[in-house]
């Protein structure tokens, strides 16, 4: 009996995965995507979409929207003359709006995959061994043949060691976005973008939520000013963050946890929780590759070792997404699908890791592209700052939401924007404008003479880009 062969066998229907097979598929190759269904699905088929749609990004913004009205009608309603009762929240019909949106966009992906004439295979896939100039590999249990390999496999939660996840006590990403009621106290380990954007949620749904965070600075990777503001501001809404902690013992009994640990002046502390959320990163989902067989390279961390186009030490196999070095962002991954796609087909494929966009979406929202004002001086790179906050924003304050500032960084001698951070209203979409600026090599004098409409937050970001040169107009 012969073998199924496909020009392209995608490891993966997450975002890097399945934008990968689509991209493919597009470009002429017979393509397959492989999925192990790693999530609860009604019918028992493949869920595509990855971590992103079915347990991730999709999801959570789903109930942060859900939380952010919840707490727009306790507390923001009444200064605009709105009168209404105390809200309460349905946890059931709250999950329940959030599961169908995944449904709906994890369905969709595999009527792209019909369009495209993309082949779903059922399983997990692995690596068994070189034919020829092509690659064997076993998909759950059947085989296949594939000229080339996109390994695409994602990532999973790191746990605490002795710190079983029953994701109904203690919770990763999966358990956060499933919880049954709104727990009392809430306790997160890791102050990162998930620890944050999950502790938001069940602290406008009335938790009260501890964040322990080991590292002694809040939100490292941001740009310290926006780290600053944010830190402020989520203080100010009832987000108690520790930082510098250092954990010891966690005892998880049926009704909640209890987690000693020393806070960041070396004292003895014990926090009790009825629920736990440990978001302490992610490692890459590369342990059942069977990689070893074929002298596919991994690093000491698990990841699969790729240059700067994706490619692997093997002939035909290509790793993208959360496997590979980078961030792991949603976002990237489709990115670097698209380039393998476009490269297999020998077309310029590209990623620009520059300008990848970050986004914590919580409230404020942040945002930022490029470099911060802290990789800029440590690599002694002479640069101008213009900083405007929403405050002084007219649809900003029409809003009822002026927290934030929009920060504009640019190379002191050319002028070229190195970086844009944004924290306030709508952050997600103005960083957008960044990105394309930076993209071209635009200057901040580029942003500061592109025309835009008024009144609108991005006006904001007109402004800083202004102020690089000390000639902002409103503020």
């Amino acid at each position: 009996m012969s073998l199924k062969e496909f020009d392209v066998l995608v490891i993966g229907g997450g975002p890097g995965g399945y934008v990968a097979a689509i991209r493919a598929a597009q470009l002429g190759f017979s393509v397959a995507c492989c999925e192990s269904n790693p999530y609860a699905d009604p019918k028992g088929e493949p869920r595509l979409g990855g971590t992103c749609l079915n347990v991730g990004c999709i999801p959570s913004k789903a109930l942060l929207h859900t939380s952010h009205l919840f707490e727009e009608a306790a507390h923001g309603f009444a200064a605009q003359g709105i009168q209404i009762g105390a809200p309460g929240i349905d946890v059931p019909v709250m999950k329940g709006r959030k599961d169908k949106i995944v449904d709906q966009l994890t369905g969709g992906i595999k009527g792209l995959f019909k369009k495209n004439k993309v082949t779903l295979l059922n399983g997990h896939g692995s690596f068994v061994a070189a034919e020829g100039k092509a690659w064997r590999m076993k998909v759950g249990a059947e085989e296949v043949v594939a000229k080339q390999v996109i390994v695409a496999t994602g990532s999973k939660a790191r746990h605490l060691p002795n710190v079983p996840v029953d994701n109904k006590i203690v919770m990763d990403n999966i358990g956060a976005l499933d919880q049954e009621s709104v727990p009392k106290n809430l306790a997160i380990i890791g102050a990162g973008v998930i620890g944050l954007e999950m502790g938001s949620v069940w602290r406008r749904l009335g938790s009260e939520v501890t964040i322990l965070e080991a590292a002694p600075e809040f939100l490292s990777a941001a740009d310290q000013d926006v780290a600053k503001e944010a830190s402020k501001l989520f203080g100010r809404q009832g987000l108690a963050i520790e930082l510098g902690v250092k954990l010891g013992d966690i005892k998880v009994g049926k009704k909640g946890v209890s987690i000693a640990y020393e806070d960041k002046d070396g004292k003895a502390q014990k926090l009790d929780a009825d629920r736990l959320i440990v978001s302490i990163g992610r490692i890459p989902n590369t342990d059942r590759l069977n990689a070893e067989a074929v002298g596919l390279k991994l690093d000491a961390r698990g990841f699969v070792e790729v240059d700067d186009h994706c490619r692997t030490c093997l002939q035909g196999v290509w790793a993208v997404g959360d496997v590979v070095r980078g961030p792991m962002l949603a976002h990237k991954a489709s990115e670097e699908g698209v380039m393998v796609a476009e490269l297999m087909a020998g077309q310029a494929g590209h990623c620009s890791f520059e300008t990848v966009p970050w986004v914590i979406y919580t409230s404020p929202e942040i945002a930022w592209v490029g470099k911060t004002e802290q990789q800029l001086k440590a690599a002694g790179v002479a640069y101008k700052a213009g900083k405007v906050p929403f405050a002084a924003n007219g649809r900003a304050l029409g809003m009822a939401d002026t927290s934030g500032f929009v920060k504009v960084l640019a190379d002191a001698a050319t002028d070229r924007v190195l970086g844009v951070h944004i924290i306030g209203p709508n952050a997600s979409e103005l960083v957008a404008e960044a990105v394309v600026a930076m993209e071209f090599g635009a200057a901040s004098e580029d942003l500061a003479r592109i025309c835009h409409a008024h009144p609108t937050l991005s006006e904001v970001t007109h402004e800083a880009a202004l102020a690089c040169d000390k000639r902002a107009l409103h503020f």
